[in-house]
């Protein structure tokens, strides 16, 4: 078996390449020498350097058996947890489609949104949060839309009271930022009291940016120069930022959401 990296920065470097490998559903990002972040959750690397320390010729497996370990223990949970307790704790999360890159559509639990993109549903589990499956979702006996439904309840339901930061431009334009940065900001687009929270301080129907999973912008619909300005900061921050979900606008009517993504 392969001996791992000694120096503390390329040992992670190379467990978050295993980490992918193995579970290429989840979204896993070094954040420090000896920390990872999979799917919004902190990962300490610390005892598991330690544990490869000691015995380095067997490195790589030390760290497969980790992983295994690691996940089998979420998973096992996931599998015994009845649906009673199991539905308080499914939240959504808004996805580009390119998710679909390197998950299987027919596998994963999902819906079609707008702007290209797809809401799939976790389980916010103490360590991580866990992808449900379709076969997860037969066993509990529900459909889609039940899913949907149990979801975005829960996710009002998780901090009902937000941190909402209202800016003015100087064109005059307005914008509110949710900066909760607990993984769910964007979801938020889904709740279905957001037309009434944000519409009297917007002037009405207004847009809404996600460019990544911890950002969340929305928008008076005027002045245009105020939103080519906030556009171009969009799109910047969708390619730079870690998650990226859509560069294009979501529009938030008093009947729904519409997409801007031209046909």
């Amino acid at each position: 078996m392969a001996a791992m990296p000694r120096e503390p920065e390329a040992f992670a470097e190379q467990v978050i390449v295993m980490l992918r490998r193995a579970h290429p559903e989840l979204e896993v990002d070094l954040i420090g020498p000896r920390e990872a972040l999979i799917d919004g959750r902190h990962l300490d690397l610390e005892n598991l350097y330690r544990l490869v320390a000691h015995d380095p010729e067997r490195g790589s497996e030390i760290v497969e058996q980790y992983i295994d370990h690691l996940f089998a223990s979420e998973a096992m949970r996931l599998e015994a947890l009845p649906f009673d307790v199991a539905r308080t704790m499914i939240m959504p999360r808004i996805h580009h489609e390119a998710i679909f890159d390197r998950l299987s559509k027919e596998l994963v639990a999902h819906s079609p949104y707008v702007n290209g993109t797809h809401v799939l549903y976790v389980i916010d589990m103490p360590n991580m949060t866990v992808s449900i499956t379709t076969e997860q979702v037969i066993k509990w006996g529900i459909d889609a839309d039940e899913l949907d439904s149990i979801a975005r309840s829960n996710l009002e339901r998780y901090k009902p009271e937000l941190d909402m930061q209202l800016l003015e431009s100087d064109e005059g334009g307005k914008a509110i930022l949710f900066a909760e940065q607990d993984g769910y900001d964007a979801a938020r687009l889904l709740l279905s009291s957001l037309h009434a929270r944000l519409a009297p301080e917007l002037g009405g129907d207004f847009y809404v940016a996600t460019p990544a999973r911890d950002m969340f912008l929305a928008l008076s619909t005027d002045p245009a120069m105020f939103l080519e300005r906030v556009q171009d900061r969009v799109d910047r921050d969708f390619r730079r930022l870690p998650y990226p979900i859509t560069a294009d606008m979501f529009f938030v009517t008093r009947d729904g959401v519409a997409g801007t993504r031209a046909a």
